[in-house]
């Protein structure tokens, strides 16, 4: 039983924390209170999987060290998948292993779920996709719990029923800021070394003479130079890192720009498995439609969310929409088509525009009939 306590809720979550009201809260009786029947089958599931939560330990550990291996810059780059806890499928007995993001974030939780640290934004986003046309394409949420005096959401492990997952992260839309992160930053301008320093890490020549001489960028200017990087500005979608069976990771697709690197980069992802490319072309044109139809969708500015791409050696694959934490509702009567070109006020995000490239360049792989 869900039993929801009202309060406030301003702002979405970042990587500092939600800034929202932490008042309205969601308890689940069935947490403390498992049926026998229930216990028994998380006993003997746990054992069945032993071998594949192993795997995915070693795959955890893999892009962990492929992450901070790097030398070269954007280090903190979310290495696999935004740091997200659907790439791991672990049990208590396991260690967490954090990939590359803020300690704390996640732990391992029973019987096929997982805890992701508590943010207020991603939980109303949560609460109304349960109730939305898009409910078969996010992970199933049950709900505010507590571990150790934290609080985390509760959701579904999307590996959970995968045998040695090969797994692919694309961050939809063309920006992944918020318009109120832009603006505050325009408000209070600041000089940022650190950000100068990533851009001269990465293009040397990318800072004006001006920005040379003080060593030195504001941060809107970082923000909107980083996304013309990659094809977050020329195809509305970004792949974030690929994990396949065999243990090998991939997290350098920062300069990964063009239709042609993006096609390569899938085509080594699917290794030629026409099935596979099948189902996930299939399961993308199934969320197209429903997203064109969601009321969730048309009213809300969805940045920073991702699509996560699994398939296994048994040729089952399928794509989820995650992370929400940048998701938030638009002003009434304010509604968004996700495909038309973003200004600045428009709220405008790509999403389906990134969508659409993205099938469109799954559907040029597919052999010819």
């Amino acid at each position: 039983m869900l039993v929801a306590q009202e309060g406030e809720r301003t702002g979405a979550c970042t990587s500092a924390g939600c800034p929202g009201s932490r008042k309205r809260r969601l308890m689940l009786d069935s947490v403390h209170l498992e049926p026998l029947a229930r216990c028994a089958w998380g006993w003997l599931r746990s054992r069945g999987l032993s071998l594949s939560l192993g795997v995915c330990a070693g795959a955890c550990l893999l892009l962990h060290y492929c992450s901070v291996s790097q030398t070269k810059p954007w280090r903190k780059l979310k290495t696999m998948v935004h740091c997200n806890p659907f790439v791991v499928s672990l049990k208590k007995s396991y260690p967490w292993v954090q990939l590359a993001g803020h300690a704390g974030n996640f732990q391992a939780g029973d019987y096929g779920k997982l805890l992701k640290k508590y943010c207020e934004c991603e939980q109303q986003c949560l609460l109304k996709l349960m109730e939305d046309s898009l409910r078969p394409f996010v992970p199933g949420y049950y709900g505010v719990v507590q571990r150790d005096g934290q609080d985390y959401n509760l959701m579904d492990d999307l590996l959970a029923d995968f045998d040695s997952p090969s797994i692919m992260d694309c961050k939809m839309g063309s920006r992944t800021y918020l318009e109120e992160e832009l603006v505050k930053a325009q408000e209070r301008p600041r000089l940022r070394k650190d950000m100068y320093e990533k851009m001269v890490a990465v293009d040397p020549e990318a800072p004006t003479a001006e920005e040379h001489a003080q060593q030195a960028v504001l941060k809107p200017r970082y923000m909107q130079w980083r996304e013309t990087l990659s094809s977050t500005a020329t195809l509305g979608f970004r792949i974030e890192g690929i994990k396949k069976a065999d243990g090998t990771c991939n997290t350098n697709f920062k300069k990964t720009k063009h239709r042609e690197q993006v096609m390569q980069a899938l085509e080594d992802f699917v290794e030629g498995n026409t099935k596979v490319l099948k189902s996930y072309l299939q399961r993308l044109q199934e969320l197209r439609t429903v997203l064109e139809q969601s009321e969730f969708f048309r009213t809300h500015e969805v940045v920073g969310s991702s699509l996560l791409f699994v398939h296994d050696r048994t040729e089952q694959a399928r794509v989820w929409m995650i992370d929400f934490g940048k998701t938030v509702p638009l002003p009434p009567p304010l509604v968004l088509d996700h495909r038309t070109p973003w200004v600045e006020g428009n709220r405008e995000d790509g999403y389906l525009w990134g969508l659409d490239n993205l099938i469109e360049i799954m559907s040029a792989m597919m052999p010819a009939a």
